[in-house]
């Protein structure tokens, strides 16, 4: 077998291996983490601002409903032109958001649901105070109304809710902002002592969440990430699963100067981002397949007779790079393109440029498409010619085997012998391939992360560019052009290897069945300019050498 098929061979089965490794997960997803029983509930019910490792997160171990009582207390709905919120008066959380301009996955007819009450999941971002008496994310506190709407004209609508005064006299409200267009509400406490001594509390912010992974669009893809994440400016972006975090085997910053936690899935993300100032970090699991991560605060003193706030800004939305940017340092980073981070990120800054000047992220992928072929055309005209000789070479190959014969060692030389007259490179025509091996890993991870594209239609019949095409109409026209591209090439001279090359066409289309439509539709580009490149530069090399004769 000689090296170049040998290589091409390798490249294709290794990316089998991946796939379908990919597949494995993906159908056959790991079985959400379940809390050990034996775990110890804090003896307040709320974190402590001990050293983060040791901080006991809010709930009752073992008990799966944890969440009830605020599916039971009371709730009131916020209207913004993106969103539907419900703010229990069960510590003021917000344990529905309706994100009014996503729809749900596989269901067009009703809205993405983030923070989830029971429907499909548990998840809720939960707040308090930390110190004697004051009002944590358990307290019930009072409605100011049954609902509240962004009107016309306003750029923000406010829900103020109060607690009920401590029995020293501390009066504490909960302040909850939300803006026009945007998915970051402001959280804050208004804190007044009535009580005769200073005080000193501690705030958190947490996100409590089950373990199960949140829903994948429907196609070939690998089970993306679903968890909690940190950051810091000094030990940069951490992600933790679920499963360490109940193996107590987490690693994770604990304290900083700076930083966020988040909790992120497919798509969408929630996060916490204090100011700067000392906070804590903390993961913890609670029991039932429950789990909380979040952020501890310190308040500002406050004397007798005096008010102090804390507030943090909560995101919650989906993961559009230009509002994690503004959000806070670092947050676009929830945006995991994987090992090739450094190739999926410039990818994707071009294909935003495109779409901007077409307005259909279907049209930009073709020019991104073009714009890669363009950059390296040199490269490729090289490899292509390379192959286009050995085309040529061929009859003169085949009759040197039937020349040696069983004997490989004179076979081989005397082909190392012919490449060396002809000034050709054998291996040429590799390098094309081992190229878009990275820029199709990439921009697959592309495709599958950023919620840009999720619902993103091309025409026709491909109306959502992130999943599978639904009639395979572009995986068939992938394996189609991928076959004429292998009669371009040069035949192997041994028949198995031929046989098994011309397989490959067959191979890949059967995989690219299930891969979203905006990949196959760039290799389907891809393909179509290589055609025309390499049937270009084959005719020119065959005129060549018809003059030459």
């Amino acid at each position: 077998m000689d090296t170049r098929r040998l290589i091409l061979l390798l490249v294709f089965s290794f990316s089998m291996v991946m796939l379908w490794d990919g597949w494995q997960k993906h159908t056959h997803p790991a079985q959400p983490a379940t809390a050990a029983s034996g775990t110890a509930p804090a003896s307040n019910g709320v974190p402590t601002p001990t050293a983060a490792t040791t901080v006991s997160a809010p709930g009752v171990p073992g008990v799966p409903q944890i969440a009830s009582p605020a599916a039971a207390a009371p709730r009131m709905k916020v209207r913004t032109d993106v969103l539907v919120a419900d703010v229990s008066a069960e510590g003021g959380d917000i344990v529905r958001l309706e994100l009014t301009r996503h729809k749900a996955t596989g269901d067009a007819e009703h809205d993405y649901v983030l923070f989830d009450d029971g429907e499909k999941h548990l998840y809720a971002a939960q707040s308090g105070l930390i110190g004697n008496g004051l009002p944590t994310h358990k307290t019930r506190f009072a409605l100011p109304a049954q609902e509240r709407v962004l009107k016309d004209g306003e750029d923000a609508v406010s829900v103020r809710l109060e607690a009920p005064a401590t029995a020293d006299g501390i009066r504490v409200s909960k302040l909850i902002t939300f803006h026009r267009g945007s998915y970051v509400a402001e959280v804050s406490y208004e804190i007044a002592n009535g009580s005769g001594a200073p005080i000193a509390p501690h705030a958190y912010f947490q996100f409590m969440r089950d373990g199960k992974p949140a829903e994948q669009a429907g196609g070939f893809g690998v089970q993306t990430f679903t968890g909690p994440a940190f950051y810091t400016d000094a030990e940069k972006y951490q992600k933790v699963n679920f499963q360490d975090v109940t193996d107590k085997k987490a690693k994770f910053v604990t304290k900083a100067p700076d930083g966020w936690v988040a909790m992120v899935q497919h798509y969408f993300v929630a996060g916490w981002a204090p100011a700067a100032g000392e906070r804590e970090f903390f993961a913890n699991a609670l029991g039932g397949d429950l789990f909380a991560a979040g952020v501890i605060v310190p308040v500002a003193a406050i004397a007798p007779g005096q008010s102090g706030t804390v507030s943090v800004p909560l995101y919650a939305g989906p993961q559009e790079q230009s509002r994690l940017d503004q959000f806070a340092k670092g947050f676009d980073l929830v945006v995991d393109y994987g090992w090739l981070t450094i190739i999926a990120a410039p990818l994707f800054w071009v294909l935003e440029w495109f779409h901007k000047l077409t307005g259909n992220w279907g049209w930009a992928i073709i020019l991104v498409t073009i714009a890669l072929k363009a950059l390296f055309f040199p490269l490729s005209a090289a490899s292509y010619k390379s192959m286009a000789k050995m085309k040529t070479l061929g009859p003169r190959l085949q009759r040197m085997k039937e020349q040696f014969g069983d004997d490989k060692m004179k076979l081989n030389q005397a082909m190392m012998d012919l490449y060396k007259r002809e000034k050709v490179n054998p291996l040429g025509g590799c390098l094309p391939i081992l190229i878009q091996i990275p820029v199709f890993i990439a921009l697959y991870w592309v495709l599958l992360g950023v919620v840009e594209m999720r619902g993103a239609p091309w025409l026709g019949w491909i109306q959502d560019l992130s999943v599978k095409d639904p009639y395979y109409i572009l995986p068939l026209i992938m394996g189609a052009t991928s076959l004429v591209q292998q009669r371009l090439n040069p035949a192997p001279p041994d028949p198995i290897q031929a046989k098994v090359m011309m397989m490959m066409p067959i191979l890949f289309t059967f995989m690219f069945l299930w891969f979203p439509a905006g990949l196959v539709l760039y290799w389907v580009v891809n393909n179509c300019l290589s055609i025309a490149q390499q049937w270009q530069i084959n005719r020119m090399i065959e005129a060549g050498g018809k003059a030459a004769e």
